[in-house]
């Protein structure tokens, strides 16, 4: 599309997002845009709050990508699909190499959405993952207006109708469902809840309908200077109460259940 190329940031130009130096470029992007920083910031604060101290195991992130939740979250055990420096395991999250009841947890932040198999992910986190461990993610969701940011202005698609949580899928980040999330937790949940009965939905919070964009995300340009942000944020949460129709993320919350409950 003619305004996405036009607002392109000047790293990502020709670069395969399915290369591992996207990632690396990534990673500089988010340290170089202090806006997009303070959105991973409290995004990552977000999912801290969640995650069980008290308990023994420790964390696992998927797809760490170019984030820093490692700053935030201390001895999170870091992943990605293929080889980079930033992280301390590669994996593919049909393919955990982690014990039974080991992980107190495991965290994403847009990652679902490029996991081709997701019954094969949620099976293997289901058995990695402790009883009282908790899986967060936060991940694109459908709305009327995320519908047509995510169609119009964004690479990856976003399929709402497909009856299929399983899609094909050529390279790690180039395949994609934006909208799969929002399928398997809300409009097929009672689809999950029969198949995977070990997990209980405790939250689903929409939210940022308007400050990811304004950043340009790690794609874009950055169009607003950092010092905006606290002004823009307190802006931004005076929509709370119509989420349902604007929000572009949510930050869904699943508890691993006690055994024989």
């Amino acid at each position: 599309m003619f305004i996405r190329k036009l607002l392109a940031h000047p790293l990502t130009r020709g670069i395969d997002i399915d290369d591992p130096l996207c990632t690396e470029i990534r990673a500089s992007i988010i340290k170089q845009k202090g806006f997009l920083r303070r959105i991973y910031e409290n995004w990552y604060e977000e999912i801290a709050e969640w995650l069980p101290y008290n308990k023994k195991g420790k964390v696992l992130e998927i797809g760490s990508g170019g984030g820093f939740l490692s700053e935030v979250v201390p001895n999170v055990i870091t992943s990605e699909v293929y080889y980079s420096k930033r992280v301390d395991i590669i994996l593919k999250g049909g393919n955990l190499p982690f014990m039974d009841n080991s992980l107190s947890g495991i965290v994403m932040t847009c990652v679902l959405h490029h996991i081709a198999e997701p019954r094969t992910f949620l099976r293997e986190a289901s058995r990695c993952v402790q009883p009282g461990g908790y899986m967060i993610m936060i991940e694109p969701w459908v709305t009327v207006w995320s519908r047509f940011v995510y169609t119009k202005l964004h690479e990856e698609p976003f399929e709402t109708k497909t009856q299929d949580w399983e899609f094909a899928s050529e390279g790690p980040l180039s395949g994609a469902n934006g909208a799969l999330p929002w399928i398997i937790f809300e409009r097929d949940r009672d689809r999950f809840e029969h198949e995977f009965p070990q997990w209980n939905i405790e939250s689903i919070k929409l939210h940022s309908p308007f400050c990811y964009i304004l950043s340009g995300g790690v794609s874009l340009r950055n169009i607003f200077p950092e010092f905006l942000y606290p002004a823009l944020k307190r802006a931004e949460n005076l929509f709370f109460p119509f989420m349902k129709s604007l929000a572009m993320f949510a930050t869904v919350a699943l508890v691993r259940k006690e055994l024989g409950k």
